[in-house]
């Protein structure tokens, strides 16, 4: 029996950039072939949690039809259940040694749709453009990855996975390339849970369920929060920085996690 593809399946001088049209079972078939060789490069580098987000309603993405391939590393368990207590030197140390692993991920997977002759960028820390005043980027992270079904907005106004609880940190590449799609989370899965608001030094959360489009506010006031966490790393460790963590150490998925 024939294999259902082969080579000679592909029309002849194809490439991704090119004005033929692959004949859509065919290019199924690639795209499923493409998702999983990007989500194994991802793991043999240590990710954990990926999905694929259909962002072509989001006008801020960089191509007519964007998806966006979101990635996780989680946070190492002795790290978190030190932020119980206090933000630690050690975590924000992780914090920037894991946004250089994450840069660097994203970096081969840009590569590795640009070789196929696709568009891609990698959303590294470098290139993130955050707007001080409002405490905002264009195209935020945790919208990646509830169109990519990894989780939803929690109370404490961070991204809250079943696998980790806020326990990662996470990074993500653009790309027009119109890979397979994960089904995304529109809604919180929190409840009647406030761990998190209970435990916030900055008493600056809202108590409130999210829904895809809400806006930030209804949910948390993150300038209250930015003010608190630089207080509370200069008293503790001489240097303001926004690091804290008690929020997502407290929550029941993260200690879930803890727990395994």
């Amino acid at each position: 029996m024939r294999p259902l593809f082969e080579e000679e399946c592909i029309p002849k001088g194809f490439k991704a950039s090119s004005e033929k049209k692959m004949p859509f079972f065919i290019e199924v078939i690639l795209m499923e072939k493409l998702k999983n060789e990007i989500f194994q490069l991802l793991k043999e580098n240590g990710a954990e949690l990926m999905g694929v987000a259909d962002l072509s309603d989001v006008p801020e993405s960089p191509y007519p039809k964007t998806t966006g391939i979101c990635f996780m590393i989680p946070v190492p368990r002795h790290i978190i259940k030190d932020l119980l207590e206090a933000p630690t030197k050690e975590y924000h140390q992780m914090y920037i040694d894991y946004n250089g692993r994450l840069n660097e991920m994203g970096l081969q997977v840009e590569s590795l749709l640009q070789e196929r002759g696709y568009k891609a960028i990698a959303n590294t820390t470098d290139r993130v453009v955050w707007n001080k005043e409002d405490h905002t980027t264009p195209l935020p992270h945790k919208t990646v990855a509830t169109k990519a079904g990894l989780g939803w907005i929690g109370k404490s106004c961070i991204l809250v996975t079943k696998e980790f609880g806020g326990a990662f940190r996470m990074g993500v590449v653009l790309t027009d390339a119109p890979l397979p799609v994960d089904k995304a989370i529109t809604e919180s899965q929190c409840g009647s849970c406030t761990k998190c608001v209970d435990a916030c030094p900055a008493k600056c959360l809202k108590n409130t369920l999210w829904k895809a489009g809400m806006p930030r506010e209804e949910i948390a006031d993150v300038f209250a929060c930015d003010e608190t966490m630089r207080k509370n790393m200069q008293e503790l460790h001489g240097y303001e920085m926004t690091i804290c963590g008690k929020c997502f150490a407290v929550c029941p998925y993260t200690q879930r996690y803890l727990n395994k």
